[in-house]
């Protein structure tokens, strides 16, 4: 998980570093998670961009023997790119390990960044890297492709979530794809899956001192926004506010009192069913 806080901008060069990188020794949680925060230190309208970036990962108690389902790719080529892939659990009770084909996704993108055909386009991006993984499986996946002239180019397949934070506030929300509550759409090796051509596609322009969250439905579904802003703008840099969020988020997890909002979400469409149902 991640969240960011900026100094410089470097009008000449292209620094995208990873502040932090998951590890064996990485805390486990109820749910697993991966969140990327992206600070944006530059404005939009100056050539060159530079961005900082922290990332953590808590992977499902049940699943840190193979590092969890999640899968991530972050790279400084073509201005910067961002992608994060979770694995779907339910191929573990057909004998799948469901770590597979997001692992396989992210490595595809990551030889593919640099394609022609893909030419900054993270839809096709997504496409590309899909028909070339062989694993069985399936993922929700959310690629986030940086341009120097401060654009952010957005596509998601799924319930990953990406959120950009300027002065205070959200700004801009992904909004999670859904058949109905708690089965988001996926890319999967079987063919009723979805494909490329379903991803929402976004477009944002980034302005100096933006920060952007990025991660799998286990960040989202565990933290309000308004708790995503109070503790990003209180963490020193991206790698402290990466594991801030994600400690804050495995904490509501295991806490049967607290109401998440996956749980008010799960809440509302029982009494929906239970009123006109």
């Amino acid at each position: 998980m991640a969240v960011p806080i900026f100094s410089s901008s470097i009008p000449h060069s292209y620094p995208f570093r990873p502040s932090s990188f998951p590890g064996p020794d990485d805390t486990t949680s109820h749910k697993r998670r991966l969140l990327f925060c992206v600070p944006s230190e530059v404005n939009p309208v100056q050539p060159a961009l530079s961005f900082s970036v922290g990332t953590h990962l808590i992977p499902h108690p049940n699943k840190v023997d193979r590092g969890g389902e999640d899968a991530f790719f972050v790279s400084s080529q073509n201005g910067g790119i961002i992608a994060v892939a979770d694995g779907v659990s339910g191929w573990a009770e057909e004998g799948v390990d469901p770590s597979l084909f997001p692992r396989e996704l992210m490595a595809n993108v990551s030889y593919l960044v640099g394609d022609e055909e893909v030419n900054k386009d993270p839809q096709f991006l997504i496409g590309k890297a899909h028909a070339a993984t062989s694993s069985v499986g399936s993922a929700t996946v959310i690629v986030a492709m940086f341009e120097r002239n401060g654009m952010l180019k957005i596509a998601n397949v799924g319930d990953c979530g990406l959120r950009i934070i300027r002065e205070g506030r959200v700004v801009f929300s992904t909004s999670p794809q859904e058949h109905y509550f708690d089965c988001p759409y996926q890319l999967s090796s079987e063919a009723i899956g979805q494909t490329y051509r379903d991803a929402m596609v976004n477009s944002v322009e980034l302005r100096e001192g933006d920060t952007i969250v990025m991660g799998s439905d286990g960040l989202f579904d565990n933290l309000f926004d308004h708790e995503i802003i109070s503790t990003t703008s209180r963490c020193k840099d991206v790698i402290e506010s990466a594991k801030a969020l994600a400690d804050l988020a495995r904490t509501h997890s295991m806490d049967s009192n607290f109401d998440s909002p996956y749980s008010l979400e799960a809440i509302s469409k029982v009494i929906l069913c239970w009123e006109y149902g």
